[in-house]
């Protein structure tokens, strides 16, 4: 891939587009960019059991609301042959390398290994749910590799030397001699890449975003609100597998949306954009502000206004997102993780939805929440239309997986335990 131009663009969105474009090119102009940042080295031994326990070591805001690290990197792995006990010791090698070389933190690395079902065929396993089709009006691609790696980190070298370190393109990475990689294992790769912070969004200068009703500065995504409120947030005990083999592990899902942003901005005013959001009343009562910042770590949907969903769709035409989903709760606590973040894969707006949850069952069940045919049903507002956010979003893509606890990542084998 063409690297960005420099010249061209603020240092910030030159270096999401750097993470975008990959490669060993893109981490030197990465390095070169970043050459006064200094990302503090690991240390494999007392790593929590979790491979998903990020919340301790991410930041967080005044309000306690855990912010995400700003770049990410998804890479897709399919295999060439089925790994042996080598292989795995092999892989495993490599990921100590990768936790020597950074620290686990936002300002250093973190990542997480998913397989998906077609890795566990090859084991002959069958405790993951292959990845369907949620809606009538939806006809996504499915992942069709056997593992996912989410890297992430404050720091765009230090997504993209781990990607390239893990493929056998690196010797040595942030100081650290790279002592083995999957290289010759992996038989295709497919990677997919994005950022989250205040500033990011509205830098974005790709087809869709639109000119004449800009993204707010402050807002962290591009549909213009802040996300991922502490109370609205499962915790990390909640998404994590109980019993079986992979207990102390969790399941994720991941869909890849386009955002349709001319609609958004364009189409409907700051008062509707919240009360598709969020809810009415949050419009009528402008409890949210220009981004979210009236919000402080809840998204201020209480028991009632959850409870009076399909009746706020009846009496205003009109449901939020938030509202609807938050109904799929259990007990009043949220079943989701969510670390999703925004992408200009394929020079487009969108967003790689990713969720944390103890089974793939809890999403399904949300994502039926949030599809609203039930309040649709029973009200005015169409299947799409007036229906939170769904007219505005399109899911091209999907991938169920399960990420293993930290002593099973490699190449697990659920029959040899």
């Amino acid at each position: 891939m063409t690297l960005p131009d420099r010249a061209a663009l603020s240092r910030r969105e030159y270096l999401k587009g750097l993470v975008a474009a990959g490669g060993t090119a893109a981490l030197a102009a990465c390095l070169e960019e970043e050459s006064n940042v200094e990302i503090p080295a690991g240390d494999p031994e007392g790593l929590p059991d979790r491979q998903h326990a990020w919340n301790d070591v991410l930041s967080g805001n005044d309000n306690e609301n855990i912010v995400p690290a700003r770049h990410h990197v998804l890479l897709s792995l399919s295999l060439a042959r089925d790994p042996t006990d080598e292989d795995r010791e092999r892989f495993e090698r490599a990921l100590e390398t990768l936790e020597r070389a950074y620290e686990w933190s936002h300002e250093g690395l973190l990542f997480t290994v998913g397989y998906t079902p077609t890795y566990f065929d090859r084991v002959g396993w069958n405790g993951l749910a292959e990845p369907e089709a949620l809606t009538d009006f939806e006809e996504p691609a499915f992942e069709g590799g056997d593992l996912l790696i989410h890297f992430t980190s404050d720091h765009s070298q230090a997504v993209v030397a781990a990607e390239e370190a893990l493929l056998g393109e690196l010797e040595e990475v942030n100081g650290i001699e790279v002592e083995a990689d999957i290289a010759e294992l992996v038989d295709s790769r497919e990677r997919l890449t994005g950022f989250v912070g205040a500033g990011l969004p509205a830098d974005a200068d790709v087809s869709g975003v639109p000119d004449s009703e800009p993204i707010p500065e402050e807002a962290p995504f591009f549909m213009g609100f802040r996300s991922g409120f502490d109370r609205s947030q499962a915790t990390e005990d909640r998404v994590t597998i109980e019993e079986g083999p992979f207990a102390g592990g969790t399941t994720q899902h991941v869909e890849s949306l386009a955002i349709d942003l001319h609609q958004w901005y364009e189409q409907d005013s700051q008062f509707q954009r919240v009360a598709k959001t969020f809810s009415h009343e949050h419009a009528e009562e402008d409890m949210v502000g220009e981004y979210g910042e009236k919000l402080e770590d809840s998204n201020a949907l209480t028991d009632e206004r959850i409870a009076e969903t399909t009746e706020d769709a009846r009496r205003h035409g009109v449901v939020g997102h938030a509202q609807k989903t938050a109904r799929a709760r259990e007990d009043g606590e949220p079943l989701l993780l969510r670390r999703d973040f925004n992408t200009t894969d394929d020079d487009r707006p969108g967003l790689h939805f990713l969720s944390l949850q103890r089974d793939i069952g809890e999403f399904v069940r949300v994502r039926d929440a949030m599809t609203g045919d039930d309040v649709a049903a029973d009200t005015g507002i169409g299947s799409i239309t007036n229906n939170g956010i769904l007219q505005y979003i399109t899911v091209r893509r999907r991938g169920n997986y399960l990420v293993p606890p930290r002593e099973l990542r490699a190449f697990p084998d659920p029959n040899n335990e």
